[in-house]
């Protein structure tokens, strides 16, 4: 079917019936996975994958599976009709928009579980979470089969646990990683960042800022990363924030570090207000 000019499926057999087609063709395919409330970087994510496939497949699900219960479930940002309107300029082949029953539908007893990875840092912060994350995901990527799938490095830890997912149930989809879409002053976008008041919005960008000058300190003295660490949390909290981590952890497999001896990520948890805030940024031994 087609609603406001993109082409859309709501069932499992329809977005398969469409990547079939396209296959006959011999068309490459790629799948950006979201939950709606598109901003800039949902789109760049769009304009990468056009950059690699020559089909683009966006998903259009808010799961409920990696909300825990006391989460904006509820409350998270949905507008369908203007989330297609995007899609639609920004070139998407076809919208997958299943309803909760379509994913989950009734006897559903089966969850993926990503051990390690998974209970760390967001993990740890959200339980449940990525046991959530990571069976939509693997149900998305098993209904779509593409031959990539595109997801925002603002989410890395997210990203990591797709990629061991992936590559441990030998699903032959690649995952691309791509950077992080920031406002002007840093602040890294998000569809949750319109819960943050006018006053709340003018602190927000410190969390990018006081991870740059963290980062800054680490690489010229990576043996001080834990006083650099509690130095930048120190920062937070005198702004306003309400940090839940903020962390060195290796780039490749997210194990802890407490010295700069490999590439590593940098990463950040704090609530303002009600809004809750993640960013993070690479850092690599000079």
């Amino acid at each position: 079917m087609s609603t406001d000019g993109v082409a859309a499926a709501r069932t499992v057999a329809a977005l398969r019936e469409a990547v079939a087609g396209w296959r006959a063709r011999q068309d490459t395919v790629a799948l950006v996975p979201t939950m709606g409330a598109l901003h800039r970087g949902h789109l760049a994510l769009v304009e990468a994958a056009h950059r690699q496939c020559r089909r683009v497949v966006a998903s259009l699900f808010v799961n409920p599976k990696q909300f825990g219960p006391r989460e904006d479930f509820a409350a998270y940002p949905r507008d369908e009709a203007a989330d297609l309107a995007k899609f639609r300029e920004a070139g998407v082949d076809l919208v997958f928009a299943p309803t909760v029953a379509e994913m989950y539908p009734a006897g559903f007893a089966t969850g993926v579980h990503v051990a390690g990875i998974g209970e760390t840092l967001e993990g740890a912060h959200r339980p449940g979470h990525f046991d959530g994350v990571a069976t939509v995901v693997s149900k998305l990527l098993l209904q779509c089969l593409p031959d990539a799938a595109f997801f925002g490095e603002k989410d890395y830890q997210q990203l990591i646990v797709v990629r061991r997912m992936a590559r441990d149930l030998d699903i032959p989809v690649r995952i691309e990683g791509i950077a992080t879409v920031r406002e002007p002053d840093g602040l890294a976008l998000s569809s949750r960042n319109v819960y943050l008041s006018a006053a709340e919005r003018r602190v927000a960008p410190l969390l990018h800022r006081v991870l740059n000058d963290i980062a800054a300190a680490i690489v010229a003295a990576p043996d001080s990363a834990a006083a650099s660490l509690q130095s930048g949390l120190t920062l937070l909290r005198e702004a306003g924030f309400v940090p839940d981590y903020l962390e060195l952890h290796a780039a490749a497999d997210l194990s802890p570090m407490s010295t700069l001896d490999r590439p590593a990520r940098l990463l950040a948890a704090a609530h303002l207000g009600r809004t809750r805030l993640i960013d993070n940024i690479p850092v690599a031994p000079t």
